[in-house]
């Protein structure tokens, strides 16, 4: 028996990462040069003391379960309990696809029931951010509530982007609106809740049984319960966050990294964000090389100019290259002569001798007029191709072509 068990919702396909996630799950995209983004919920559970974790899997899961493996880089590798993938299966009335949150969680009721827990943790795969979900354990406990919402102050004309909670002096929750066109609050919902888990699976087993249901947490089963009566808590939050689940959030989330005017808090001493990084050679920077602003993770190799940009291992950026404000993933190539500017540029692509890919805004305020560059993973821009700001390249690009 646990007491509370995680879990992770990673099946969405992150549509809005457009070429990122063509071949790749979301939580499995890199950040922050080492890692991806799944690491950082993982990490959470394992801080926290919650050894359970179920991983919700579907779309282009390969990569994902793959990176997962055993858990032993999240110390998840347990005889009992540990991290279990947990990807839709076919049963005998028909096909066992996951429609929505709360369908991949009532369809995995047998994967919680086995541990008899008394509550249960649900979490998103595509945030990132440091939480140690105990108090809000112990929030739901002393309330002996039904559910707790962990919460976040966001600028009230940015809130109808989010689920809106409003509540009383004491956190209780009075009302709930998804998306709201005239929100009455700033506390978004950040897709972090503490269920009992009896209460859940109740409104679960009911919402399976609605078929005008979208068997979605926000937009069906949390306004469920508040409209029963259910005693339901805010939990408010005011660290960092981020939903990467777009392109411009994705490239702030890690220029947040290199910025030294960002209240960053992620990791220290007794809060370690783990990871699967096979060990590699220390990053090599060229007697040439100029690197300023940036991060560099081992097994790199510099020889040309980097500033303000993300690196990851295994990237090889010759003498003659230019990078700046962009994120490099795991095993690119930057030939010499080639230039990358406010990019995404994904794993093991090679930019040519000679190309342009993406161009630094002249002015910062122009929205409509620059964006960020994205290539996609394997792809090979030829040589003296130009890549055009906010383009999104999903296949390979012929020597001197514009796209």
């Amino acid at each position: 028996m646990k007491e509370t068990i995680a879990m992770l919702l990673a099946g969405g396909q992150g549509s809005r990462l457009y070429a990122l996630t063509q071949n790749i799950a979301k939580p499995a995209v890199p950040y922050g040069g080492k890692y991806r983004i799944i690491d950082f919920p993982l990490s959470n559970c394992v801080n926290s003391g919650i050894d359970t974790v179920g991983v919700l899997t579907q779309y282009q899961p390969l990569e994902l379960n793959a990176y997962i493996g055993d858990g032993s880089p999240w110390d998840l590798d347990r005889i009992s309990g540990g991290v279990h993938i947990l990807p839709p299966y076919q049963k005998t009335e028909g096909s066992g696809w996951y429609v929505g949150t709360a369908n991949a969680i009532y369809q995995n009721t047998a994967f919680i029931e086995q541990y008899s827990p008394k509550y249960v943790l649900i979490l998103s795969g595509d945030h990132i951010y440091k939480m140690d979900y105990q108090p809000m354990i112990e929030k739901i406990k002393e309330e002996d509530a039904d559910c707790i919402i962990s919460v976040i102050e966001v600028p009230l004309d940015e809130a109808s982007r989010f689920g809106i909670m409003s509540t009383d002096k004491k956190n209780r929750i009075t009302k709930f609106a998804e998306k709201p066109e005239k929100p009455e609050s700033n506390l978004a919902s950040m897709g972090i809740y503490v269920f009992k888990w009896e209460a859940l699976k109740k409104y679960l087993e009911i919402d399976s049984e609605n078929s005008q249901s979208s068997k979605d947490f926000g937009k069906d089963v949390i306004p469920a319960m508040l409209k029963a009566g259910e005693k339901m808590f805010a939990w408010r939050f005011d660290g960092y966050w981020k939903d990467v689940g777009t392109i411009d959030s994705l490239w702030e989330a890690n220029m947040d990294l290199i910025n030294p005017n960002f209240p960053f808090d992620l990791w220290h001493d007794d809060w370690k964000v783990y990871c699967r990084n096979p060990g590699k050679p220390p990053q090599h920077i060229g007697e040439r090389a100029v690197v300023e602003n940036s991060v560099v993770i081992a097994g790199s190799n510099i020889d040309g100019v980097v500033d303000f940009s993300v690196i990851s291992d295994g990237v090889r950026i010759e003498e003659g290259a230019v990078v700046k404000d962009s994120i490099l993933m795991p095993g690119c190539v930057i030939e010499s002569g080639a230039s990358v500017q406010y990019s995404i540029i994904a794993e093991n692509t090679v930019i040519k001798r000679g190309a342009s890919v993406g161009e630094r805004p002249e002015n910062m305020n122009d929205i409509d007029g620059w964006g960020i560059a994205v290539v996609a993973s394997g792809v090979t821009v030829g040589e003296n191709a130009v890549i055009n700001p906010k383009a999104m390249i999903y296949e390979s690009v012929p020597e001197g072509e514009t796209w």
